[in-house]
């Protein structure tokens, strides 16, 4: 769980002065960011009467943009409000860094095969390998009732992959495709998070955390599009197409206040409260997506979903219950950045 950040006044966060503007600005950042994340990835730029226009397919010239950004937006914050003494040796961070580029890698590009409804109850299930994870990295213990929980997303899960048919524009090599990079996501960000959390016996802030992981992920992400010679090419395709330009600024600037106002919401209302505004957000950004572009849940689909965050809020609530009555319970898993 990470340490609750400092209470007294900080010009990052002083501009929003109520828990429900926070939420507000927060929710909206993560729905304009899933909604640009498939709208960059899937759909072309520059088409014309006379032109299908082009797509823009190097994920990781995306990811490096995220990481930029919040490792600005860290930067910042980190000098403009007072951190804890920094203890943890640098290269402890690298570890976290190359899983997040991986896993953000995976996310951008499972896109081109699956739907983005897919993809988020997908992510939705990750508490499932956060487990197996736990176990191994941690050697954490675990409950009935969180094996019955994961059981139920499982259920739910697989009922919306088995009643949802192929989109239009897949066919069950490039579904395939797509759920394997889906595996891939999952297992990276399963071990970011256990690797973040285990981190945090340093006693560093949220924020703190968060300025490392980038900074080592945009040093492996610049190396790596380097040496492909794709860092030119993006820069390139950002000059032909000066709408894909302001939504990967757009999308990288949403990505950045997310990831400031998760670790605010852990700190201030605690880990039950930002789990609940995940999955609402999660919710509705699967039903954005089907209203914007178009994609279609069956009955029995629409049923796996309500599996899904039922099994989510079931969480929540036997924490809190466990909370109440004085024992202890097992860490929340600390949020991905994306």
């Amino acid at each position: 769980m990470p340490p609750a950040m400092a209470a007294s006044w900080c010009p990052a966060t002083s501009w929003c002065s109520t828990s429900g503007g926070r939420t507000t600005w927060r929710q909206v950042s993560y729905l304009t960011w899933g909604v640009l994340q498939e709208r960059v990835m899937t759909r072309s730029y520059g088409a014309t009467a006379t032109s299908p226009g082009e797509r823009f397919t190097d994920s990781q010239f995306l990811v490096l943009m995220n990481r930029v950004l919040a490792l600005v937006v860290a930067g910042l914050y980190c000098v403009l409000c007072k951190q804890p003494r920094h203890g943890a040796p640098m290269y402890r961070y690298s570890f976290a860094s190359l899983t997040n580029v991986l896993s953000s890698w995976c996310q951008y590009e499972a896109l081109k095969f699956i739907s983005f409804p897919t993809q988020v109850l997908a992510k939705a299930s990750k508490v499932i390998p956060v487990m197996l994870m736990g176990k191994l990295v941690s050697r954490r213990s675990y409950e009935h009732w969180e094996y019955l929980t994961a059981g139920l997303i499982s259920i739910g899960v697989s009922m919306f992959l088995l009643s949802s048919g192929p989109e239009p524009r897949s066919s069950r090599a490039t579904t395939l495709s797509g759920l394997i990079l889906l595996a891939g996501y999952i297992a990276f960000d399963s071990f970011t998070s256990n690797w973040q959390d285990a981190l945090f016996a340093y006693k560093m802030s949220s924020v703190q955390m968060m300025f490392g992981v980038n900074f080592f992920s945009c040093l492996f992400t610049v190396v790596s599009l380097l040496q492909q010679g794709a860092l030119l090419e993006g820069t390139r395709f950002m000059g032909r197409h000066s709408e894909f330009a302001a939504h990967a600024l757009l999308l990288s600037v949403c990505s950045a206040c997310g990831q400031i106002f998760i670790f605010y919401t852990i700190g201030q209302f605690g880990a039950a409260v930002f789990t609940i505004i995940m999955t609402l957000r999660q919710a509705i950004a699967i039903l954005l997506s089907c209203l914007l572009y178009g994609h279609t849940i069956t009955v029995v689909g629409g049923l796996g979903v309500a599996v899904v965050f039922a099994a989510l809020l079931l969480r929540v609530y036997a924490r809190g219950r466990l909370k109440q009555r004085g024992k202890k319970a097992v860490p929340t898993e600390p949020p991905v950045q994306v």
